[in-house]
């Protein structure tokens, strides 16, 4: 009989810096639930929505910049997995196209947050308001990805570390919330099309 064990498996957890994301993740899921919530509660409040005097949203640009949006999980997907396997070069490629057209979408939806405000204002109507405020938001989780990528693709030049590592991971994760997000808000703002 031998005397030998077997090795036994340790689970690891997950690092504290992703634990950290996760939470940040659920408290920005929670504003939005509750923005969303505000909505709809306002929506089926209203004799008509949106109010006459407020063009109702159009469908094919909102719909194609989210899928434009929800494309970049890709190439930050492979950034994380080239991280891993230490190729610098190209995580920081991937993170770079990804940036390029999250910035881009960005850009453009910024332009046409710029017309509608000039069309119609937040303080004019209870939806002008819930439809500025919730488009603003995510606008901004839209802004920090960008932040977050750039801010990785120039630690990332002195090499990766176990920390950059779970920093690009938790990144990873913040990125894929945004662009289920973006889904989750053309979502509401194109009901008030129906």
């Amino acid at each position: 009989m031998s005397s030998a064990a077997a090795p036994v498996e340790r689970r690891v957890a997950r690092p504290n810096g992703w634990w950290g994301m996760a939470v940040f993740v659920a408290t920005e899921a929670t504003l939005f639930g509750t923005l969303i919530g505000s909505y709809f509660y306002l929506r089926f409040h209203a004799v008509e929505w949106p109010p006459a005097g407020v063009p109702k949203p159009h469908l094919t640009l909102p719909l194609v910049l989210t899928g434009v949006l929800v494309l970049t999980s890709l190439p930050v997907s492979f950034a994380l997995s080239s991280a891993r396997r230490s190729r610098v070069g190209r995580a920081q490629a991937a993170l770079l196209l990804a940036l390029l057209v999250q910035a881009g979408y960005l850009g453009m939806q910024l332009h046409l947050y710029l017309h509608d405000l000039h069309v119609f204002s937040p303080r004019d109507t209870a939806y002008a308001s819930i439809y500025f405020t919730l488009l603003g938001a995510h606008h901004l989780h839209v802004l920090l990805a960008v932040l977050l990528e750039a801010w990785f693709i120039l630690r990332l030049a002195s090499g990766v570390t176990r920390y950059r590592l779970v920093g690009l991971q938790a990144t990873a994760f913040y990125v894929y919330f945004v662009n289920v997000l973006a889904i989750v808000v053309v979502g509401v703002q194109l009901s008030a099309a129906a």
